[in-house]
């Protein structure tokens, strides 16, 4: 099966080509990585299509899209899911949602226990928490580093991976893997199974995990002194 891969859940604009047969890994055709968490709107079209061509592949000959659904900004996210929606209706393909960190878990496969945090900003991260089998066993949540540190021995993990688990490696003082950001191979593991059963997709509900900063006024600003 031909999967087309892409994740704006992270400063990473990410899309990739890959091939994907039972009973073996996921085998990666082309990809397109851009770190810009400010330009997910403007990228992520040319890079599938830069990707597709690299490939030597077109639109039709794709016979499904993973994305990842976050959690992640606001903006972001939203570039990732209304892309691979409109492309999963335009070719009549079946649209696989997958949390972020499962697909950056399926890229360290450390074989022990793994925290993934990615930067949420604020001084946060998004966390989950996965056993040596690569399956989540926690999360995904938003938390203070300080706070998530604390839970770390109920968690029973030593390792962790994700850009928010390098920025915070002092507070969390976990041994720091490699894997920063989902790659295309790691988001098509994530939903393989569901993919080669060829499974009715689930929702695409993004995981934004906390309110967003806008808000509808409550009342009219008074302009004149009382």
């Amino acid at each position: 099966m031909l999967v087309l891969a892409v994740d704006t859940a992270t400063p990473a604009v990410t899309a990739g080509v890959v091939e994907l047969a039972p009973d073996s890994p996921p085998r990666l055709l082309a990809k397109r990585v851009t770190l810009n968490a400010k330009a997910h709107g403007e990228l992520l079209t040319p890079h599938i299509t830069d990707a597709l061509a690299e490939a030597g592949r077109t639109f039709a000959d794709l016979d499904a899209i993973v994305v990842g659904a976050g959690p992640g900004p606001f903006t972001g996210l939203r570039v990732g899911l209304a892309t691979a929606a409109a492309l999963g209706q335009a070719l009549n393909r079946p649209v696989y949602p997958v949390a972020t960190p499962d697909a950056i878990a399926k890229d360290a496969a450390s074989g022990h226990p793994l925290l993934v945090a990615t930067d949420a900003r604020r001084k946060e991260v998004y966390w989950a928490a996965y056993d040596a089998a690569g399956r989540r066993t926690d999360g995904p949540h938003v938390e203070r580093p300080q706070d998530l540190a604390e839970k770390l021995p109920a968690l029973g993990v030593r390792q962790a991976t994700g850009e928010g688990a390098e920025i915070y490696a002092d507070v969390l003082g976990l041994e720091l893997l490699q894997a920063k950001h989902p790659s295309p191979e790691g988001l098509v593991a994530a939903a393989a199974a569901e993919v080669l059963a060829k499974a009715r997709p689930a929702a695409l509900t993004p995981l934004y995990l906390r309110r967003p900063d806008a808000v509808e006024p409550t009342g009219r600003k008074r302009v004149t002194r009382a």
